[in-house]
């Protein structure tokens, strides 16, 4: 009896030293992984503290050179020869129309590519082939397709000219709104589409009054940022709209844009350009902030 109540004993001495060896290494487990947490927290905050700063320094630069510049001829005034008066109101206005332009004709078709890869074809050889031109497209340079566009369109009609500047801009908007409409359809829950079906509603009657009108928050925030996108967008306009000082309002030949503007009137020895430079960077700044903001509404209300 004795011995049976020894062995006992020991045996729990045994398991309780165990416990005690197993709780403390999960105590020094627990405390290295504080540490680590501890080290990628601090490397996070630095990182993001890195990049306010630099944001700050942008923003306040543009309000500082931008705001000065910023008059009521800024907005009506042609841009003027050097050292003489005027403003942006050309550039301004060919910016507006070229994007507002590639917007209405990308929007739609990106809208119905991201449908049919979301709700027909999500598995098979064309869906899986549209993707990857559409990540292509989404990855490539704007200078790249500028000067596809160049290739295809300015070349051979041997003009430079709005409608170009358009076709390099809607390029550049379709995978965007393709990729966002196609994440926001997957996002609806299935049994919305089962509900419909079993009521007997079409396969096009679903899309149109269930799963896009319930995903219309993401697909119009991806809209925005598209537009926000293209609104400082360079590189395709050299190669495709070019730029013009007088206002015009035919699309057959070279139009102004702000992009373009800015980018001539900075790199000038003017000093009145390079103050209607500013001016134009703090324009196109507050667009883009702009629609950011409204961008980050919309989300607010998605599925």
């Amino acid at each position: 009896m004795s011995d049976a109540l020894e062995s006992d004993a020991g045996g729990t001495g045994e398991r309780l030293l165990r416990a005690a060896d197993a709780a403390g290494e999960r105590e020094k487990k627990y405390a290295a992984r504080k540490r680590v947490n501890k080290v990628a927290l601090a490397m996070s905050l630095v990182a993001m503290l890195f990049g306010i700063f630099w944001l700050v320094w942008i923003l306040l630069d543009t309000l500082r050179l931008g705001v000065g510049g910023l008059t009521w001829a800024t907005l009506t005034q042609m841009t003027p020869p050097p050292n003489e008066a005027g403003g942006l109101a050309n550039a301004i206005y060919g910016s507006f129309l070229m994007v507002l332009l590639a917007t209405f004709v990308a929007t739609p078709v990106g809208i119905m590519a991201g449908i049919y890869l979301a709700e027909y074809d999500p598995k098979g050889w064309l869906g899986s082939l549209t993707r990857f031109v559409n990540d292509i497209l989404l990855s490539a340079p704007s200078i790249v397709i500028g000067l596809f566009v160049y290739a295809v369109v300015v070349s051979r009609f041997k003009s430079f000219s709005g409608w170009a500047g358009i076709a390099a801009l809607a390029l550049i908007v379709i995978p965007v709104v393709i990729r966002t409409t196609e994440n926001m359809l997957l996002l609806v829950p299935a049994g919305l589409r089962e509900a419909a079906y079993a009521l007997g509603a079409p396969k096009w009657k679903v899309i149109m009054g269930i799963t896009l009108r319930s995903a219309r928050a993401g697909v119009v925030t991806g809209i925005l940022l598209a537009v926000a996108r293209i609104s400082g967008e360079t590189a395709p306009l050299l190669f495709t709209s070019l730029s013009n000082q007088f206002w015009t309002s035919s699309l057959s030949g070279p139009v102004a844009s702000l992009p373009v503007t800015i980018f001539k009137f900075a790199m000038s020895p003017y000093e009145n350009w390079q103050q209607l430079a500013w001016a134009g960077v703090f324009l196109i700044t507050s667009t883009v902030l702009l629609l950011n903001i409204l961008a980050r509404v919309f989300t607010r209300n998605r599925i």
